[in-house]
């Protein structure tokens, strides 16, 4: 599944795959935003998916020598933020991400995986 040249966008793209993350998308934000390279959002099926698939992602970028991400969200896992520097990672439950529908804000309205 994971066909990135970035070693840090296909670590985290492995690693939600390997979590069953649902609807990933993932969005170039270069020439779009200086805050990353790349935008990766997804959806886990409960906050207790979502907030394992945060801290599984967190050690995964630990141990892969990309630092410490910051994380943010977990206590209620309905969204949660994974600043891994280059790339933002956003996990969502479906009824939150499609109220807040970040893709569209950021002008991607391609079909789901693809950038």
């Amino acid at each position: 599944m994971v066909d990135s040249d970035d070693p840090l966008l296909a670590l985290v793209l492995q690693s939600l795959d390997d979590d069953q993350a649902q609807d990933l998308v993932t969005i170039d934000l270069e020439g779009k935003s200086s805050i990353a390279d790349f935008m990766v959002i997804a959806s886990g099926r409960s906050t207790r998916q979502v907030a394992a698939m945060a801290q599984k992602l967190g050690e995964r970028l630990k141990q892969g020598g990309f630092g410490n991400p910051r994380i943010e969200g977990l206590p209620a896992a309905d969204w949660v933020l994974v600043d891994a520097g280059g790339v933002i990672v956003h996990l969502f439950r479906p009824e939150v991400r499609s109220f807040y529908n970040l893709e569209r804000m950021w002008g991607f309205d391609g079909p789901s995986g693809a950038a």
